[in-house]
């Protein structure tokens, strides 16, 4: 019997159909647009577009699976990390959704799902659980940069995380000084292919210190430090992208140089890439060549799969199912900062 997934930790409204392992359907309401004249996700109005969008989402994906609501086995949600308000939406809706139809409830933790999200792909997709093998895995989005060392199927240790900034959000910040539009990281990924990565030495923070950690609030204030002595670069276009592809170019450098030092020293044959960030096509490149050097595997998660969505939440509570694992009470609340720590 399928399973019915809801994914509302921030921006994105998002209900997903799965079965035996197979996406039936992913459906995702976007708040871009909602949020863009603010700069930034505003969590009352994110909580507000939940609220409208998240029946005619579940309705939506219900029909394109061909599924009725009595079909279902179990219903699952976001439970945490994300905007209490955004996760309470979601979490609730499924919680009640369950209580209604005499069926489990799954609370999945959302970086967790990033973590297992490479392992599904094809069309339609399917998750590959069988084929997973120990690995290092990087997820890197707005709010979160941390690797992972996933030795099992549902068996992982942190190895490390930010320490201030993470590097969607230092895309976004620096974005936002150089005046692109929110969200500026697609933006910045965009004016940086016709620029020159070398023109301007940012500092790559922490990228020789041997823990696995990452901080990229010190690249922000150089940014902001360059404009102040290069007043005119933001009217030069070519000086313009070229400052674009050296912000990229610092950040992408620390992200790839931790993975593949990680990936060594703990001598996995295997890399894997999640979150947001990894729809950038500097980051999906360099790890891709760093790989081959080192005769890794690299597995990154399909773009669709990147982003926010309710898919990979329903996949892994699938996948909780399988493995017997303990239902979520009904009267569980949200954790806004749940950790895989």
């Amino acid at each position: 019997m399928p399973l019915l997934a809801f994914e509302t930790s921030c921006d994105e409204t998002s209900a997903a159909v799965v079965h035996h392992g197979r996406v039936l359907s992913n459906v995702v309401s976007s708040q871009i647009a909602l949020h863009a004249e603010y700069g930034g996700v505003v969590p009352e109005l994110a909580a507000r577009g939940h609220l409208q969008n998240l029946m005619p989402v579940a309705r939506a994906a219900l029909r394109e699976a061909n599924v009725g609501v009595g079909q279902l086995e179990a219903v699952s949600a976001t439970q945490g990390p994300g905007l209490p308000s955004a996760l309470m939406v979601g979490l609730r809706a499924a919680q009640a959704m369950a209580f209604v139809l005499r069926r489990p409830f799954l609370g999945i933790n959302h970086h967790e799902a990033h973590l297992y999200s490479p392992w599904i792909n094809g069309n339609p997709p399917a998750a590959d659980f069988p084929a997973l093998q120990p690995n290092v895995s990087l997820i890197v989005s707005g709010g979160h940069t941390m690797l992972l060392h996933v030795t099992a199927p549902l068996e992982h240790r942190l190895l490390g995380s930010t320490v201030d900034d993470a590097a969607g959000e230092c895309f976004d910040k620096t974005g936002k000084l150089i005046g692109l539009p929110y969200p500026a990281g697609p933006e910045l990924d965009r004016l940086s292919e016709r620029g020159n990565p070398k023109a301007y030495d940012f500092p790559r923070p922490m990228i020789h210190e041997p823990h696995d950690d990452f901080s990229f609030s010190g690249l922000k204030t150089s940014v902001r430090y360059f404009l102040r002595d290069n007043p005119g670069i933001l009217d030069d276009g070519q000086r313009f992208r070229d400052l674009c592809a050296s912000v990229q170019a610092a950040i992408v450098e620390v992200l790839v140089a931790k993975t593949i030092r990680a990936a060594r020293r703990l001598r996995v044959g295997c890399v894997t890439a999640s979150g947001g960030v990894t729809c950038n096509r500097a980051l999906r490149a360099q790890l891709a060549a760093a790989c081959q050097r080192e005769q890794l595997q690299l597995r990154l998660a399909e773009k669709t799969l990147c982003t926010d969505n309710a898919a990979m939440i329903g996949i892994l509570a699938e996948q909780k199912l399988r493995f017997q694992m303990a239902p979520t009470s009904l009267d569980a609340d949200i954790l806004p900062n749940w950790t895989l720590g």
